[in-house]
């Protein structure tokens, strides 16, 4: 592919899309010691114009995009770059970098919103905490380093311990709501003044255990909210019925 590659201006765009999803996410460029470097690790690599050098996509952020296919166009000046988008592709926090609306006469949709996932740089700031823990921490001072030293089977029993507590919170809301004559604190263990906290609660501890249980086989957050958005509009039934046996 290299020798069919057109350097004669001694850079090409790459564009960056979604292996899943298909989605456009960043547009860059790349020399040939960049593509050199993609193709060696199997991760995204750039050449940046400002700063006149090789940069990898996630570097600093850690939103790296891990490589699945290349394409070359036609005639032989521009590759794709199909891949697993750990994170977000955009500095904005968008998901995309392309997100402004062009009309038809020429003017930029001003009231067009970024696509962000709901409170994304949440979940992300989370997973992240959890790998410096993971890392950094000792056992003694982290809950996460102690989970890490404990092995996946303690992970996976906190997990099971979660759920079933938020099972829990929301039954004991169901049956405050059916029994008046029961005080609403009989039932909930962290009620503050919302009937719900208590489901709030306990879907929170569990989300935060799923992260690590995430972190601990390297998936990012980011590749559950693809995946939830990849069977957006399809039936729960098809979607059932499409997985392989």
């Amino acid at each position: 592919m290299k020798s069919r590659i057109d350097w004669s201006k001694g850079l090409i765009p790459v564009i960056a899309q979604n292996y899943t999803t298909n989605e456009v996410l960043m547009l860059a460029y790349a020399n040939e010691e960049a593509l050199e470097q993609s193709l060696k690790t199997g991760f995204a690599h750039y050449f940046s114009r400002s700063r006149n050098k090789i940069w990898q996509k996630g570097e600093e952020s850690g939103h790296t995009q891990e490589i699945k296919e290349i394409l070359l166009d036609c005639d032989g000046d521009t590759l794709i770059y199909k891949v697993k988008q750990n994170g977000v592709a955009c500095h904005t926090g968008a998901a995309s970098c392309f997100f402004n609306k062009v009309e038809f006469d020429g003017s930029i949709a001003s009231n067009l919103e970024p696509k962000k996932a709901v409170k994304y740089d949440i979940l992300d700031n989370l997973y992240h905490i959890i790998q410096d823990r993971k890392l950094n921490a000792t056992p003694e001072n982290s809950h996460v380093a102690r989970l890490f030293a404990k092995g996946e089977n303690a992970m996976l029993k906190k997990i099971c311990e979660e759920a079933g507590e938020f099972a829990l919170a929301c039954k004991d809301y169901t049956t405050s709501t059916k029994y008046s004559k029961f005080e609403l604190e009989e039932f909930g263990e962290h009620i503050i003044g919302d009937p719900k906290y208590d489901i709030i609660y306990e879907a929170s501890d569990l989300v935060f255990h799923l992260l690590v249980a995430l972190n601990a086989h390297n998936i990012h957050p980011q590749q559950i909210l693809d995946e939830l958005d990849k069977r957006n509009g399809i039936s729960g039934i098809d979607e059932k019925k499409s997985r392989k046996k």
